[in-house]
């Protein structure tokens, strides 16, 4: 069976006793489910290595929710895709449509953070979806064609290869209105038909769902075939959700 990628992203929450709750929750909690998912906490960057230092031996991995495009150098405020690497890092979120929308991050620039989390020998989180207004007007599939394009102009046809995908619709973000599971599926056997078209060797790359999912809806999305795990926001603030879901996609043959 496939493993599932279950991804939290905690986003601008926590603090020091909230982790350390948490993980504790987690540790005493989830062993026997942790070789049946792969699962990954991405936590605001200040508690990067205190994450780190309480996950490292119970095989859940480290996630940084962004990165600068610049290695070193006079960027006050920024961490660069070294500095993670430096101290557990192994995924790395990029192209959230709230780093799109609220830092105005293209896709030019989103692929230039996937080149370097790549060259890094890190695992980009690559966020794709459409607004509202372009699914309403039929573009969803353009706006990711688009999205994709920008990432093999740079890296070619091997882009994908030791990546993930991260399909979220912009309108399902934060909202509690979640998509369909059906209409995932269609989308996420569109993205993987259009990576094989570049790349047949990709079929593999593993395509997430992200937004609003919880443990209410976590098995019908699981359960479709091209749906390979979980991008989970607010859901993923709370242990006992988090490990509801973990459960629930560990469930699913």
């Amino acid at each position: 069976m496939k493993k599932k990628l279950i991804v939290a992203n905690w986003k601008l929450n926590g603090n020091i006793e909230m982790i350390s709750n948490y993980l504790k929750f987690l540790k005493n909690n989830l062993l026997s489910n942790l070789n049946k998912n792969i699962i990954v906490i991405a936590p605001p960057n200040i508690y990067l290595e205190r994450t780190y230092q309480s996950i490292k031996k119970i095989n859940i991995f480290l996630g940084a929710q962004n990165v600068d495009v610049n290695l070193k150098g006079a960027f006050t405020g920024e961490v660069s895709v070294l500095m993670l690497k430096d101290i557990g890092v192994k995924y790395v979120i990029i192209g959230h449509s709230e780093r799109r929308i609220l830092h105005n991050e293209t896709d030019n620039f989103v692929a230039k953070k996937f080149h370097l989390i790549k060259n890094s020998n890190l695992i980009p989180i690559l966020c794709i979806g459409e607004t509202e207004k372009e699914k309403k007007n039929g573009k969803t599939q353009k706006v990711i064609e688009k999205q994709l394009n920008c990432i093999f102009q740079i890296l070619g046809e091997k882009a994908f290869r030791n990546a993930v995908i991260a399909y979220e619709p912009i309108w399902a973000i934060g909202t509690g209105v979640s998509a369909d599971p059906e209409y995932v599926q269609i989308i996420h056997k569109f993205i993987r038909n259009y990576i094989q078209k570049n790349d047949s060797v990709s079929k593999n790359v593993i395509i997430q769902y992200g937004g609003s999912v919880s443990s209410l809806n976590t098995k019908e999305f699981i359960q479709q075939e091209d749906i390979d795990g979980l991008l989970i926001g607010s859901a993923s603030l709370h242990a006992k959700e988090f490990l509801k879901i973990i459960k629930i996609s560990c469930s699913i043959d």
